[in-house]
């Protein structure tokens, strides 16, 4: 990943726009999902750059430990201890979470909060959601 911002679908109306964060103001159904209409070309490049943030295992967990947190938001204090890394490389990781749109940040003072931006994660989850009306492809188990 580069160290521009990503380039994110807006959820409105499908257009491209720049944004370190995801849009709140769109709803997860705008989007088809993969397996109701194919992807165009722009659609799909837009999100393999979220699933690129998250094919990496200490991102991966590092979403996981956000998402979980009672309260919603959890320093960066308490996300460095947990991995063998140095922080720098830790703040690299959140970096391209946020700018993937998966997670939002705050300094108050010396530390960094994080904490989850849902509509992406629902608007993910919407995407790979086989819709209950469609039938199991053959061989497939459901």
């Amino acid at each position: 990943m580069s160290n521009q911002d990503l380039v994110l679908l807006d959820q409105a109306d499908g257009t491209a726009g720049t944004s370190g964060t995801a849009r709140a103001s769109g709803s997860a159904d705008c989007c088809p999902g993969l397996l109701t209409a194919p992807l165009d070309e722009v659609q799909a490049a837009e999100l393999a750059k979220v699933f690129k943030a998250l094919g990496d295992p200490v991102r991966l967990r590092l979403l996981s430990m956000i998402a979980s947190r009672a309260g919603g938001e959890v320093c960066v204090c308490d996300l460095t201890p947990a991995f063998d890394l140095s922080q720098p490389t830790v703040s690299h990781h959140l970096k391209l979470l946020r700018q993937a749109g998966l997670i939002d940040c705050e300094r108050r003072g010396t530390w960094v909060y994080y904490w989850l931006v849902p509509e992406m994660t629902d608007r993910l989850a919407a995407i790979l959601t086989r819709p209950t009306d469609a039938p199991a492809p053959d061989g497939a188990a459901s």
